[in-house]
């Protein structure tokens, strides 16, 4: 266990061999443990003991973005592409990606970022356990359950849920919320946090007493009750 902390393992999926190798050789310089994979399938059977993913878009054998929600489950993902556009990064973001990284990028950016969702994800983890209402809240399992049964979350809706769970009772800013969760400012994005509170309150359900466990607080952002 202490080995993974003083060396993080990242799995490269990435399809363009000269780029892939040029990440590696950044990231062992900087301390990393690193592994390689040209296609979604190596990648899945690669993933192992990784504690982080950097996900290509364009592979050969399918679209990152469809393993992106499957991989995020497991593991912390930042997705390099060099598809740019806005809707591409809301969408990875939405399944679940930790971070989105244009390419080209700096070997100095790309180190950063990466140490930047690894300090998040343990910082989750050492989380105690939190109980609201009926639900309990494991941040270091990534587990919700209410009244004993568990309920099936993507990682950024847990990592919502445990954020606004860890101040329960307290209006938690939009902008908060985006730095907490994803790291970023709030314009880009606004609408995927909205569409992550729609569908927490969706799994959730009803509190015991009928209302919802996280209300809006109009022109500020969410409370979740205690």
């Amino acid at each position: 266990m202490d080995d993974a902390i003083d060396a993080p393992s990242v799995l490269v999926i990435d399809d363009e061999a000269e780029l892939s190798d040029a990440v590696m050789s950044v990231l062992r310089s900087h301390g990393f443990e690193t592994e390689a994979a040209s296609t979604l399938t190596l990648g899945r059977e690669r993933l192992g003991d990784a504690d982080l993913v950097l996900l290509d878009l364009g592979l050969p054998d399918g679209d990152g973005l469809t393993a992106c929600r499957e991989i995020s489950d497991r593991v912390p993902v930042i997705v390099i592409s060099a598809r740019n556009d806005e809707v591409d990064r809301i969408l990875a973001l939405e399944l679940g990606a930790d971070d989105y990284l244009g390419k080209p990028f700096s070997s100095r950016e790309l180190v950063a970022r990466c140490r930047a969702v690894l300090r998040r994800s343990a910082s989750r983890v050492a989380r105690p356990t939190v109980q609201v209402a009926d639900l309990d809240i494991d941040p270091a399992a990534y587990e919700v359950r209410r009244a004993g049964e568990e309920i099936g979350l993507t990682t950024k809706e847990f990592e919502l849920l445990a954020a606004l769970a860890a101040e329960a009772g307290t209006v938690l800013r939009r902008s908060h919320l985006a730095v907490e969760v994803w790291d970023t400012d709030l314009g880009f994005v606004a609408r995927t946090l909205e569409v992550h509170v729609s569908s927490l309150r969706t799994k959730l359900g009803p509190a015991p007493d009928g209302g919802e466990y996280i209300t809006t607080v109009r022109g500020i952002g969410y409370r979740m009750r205690r």
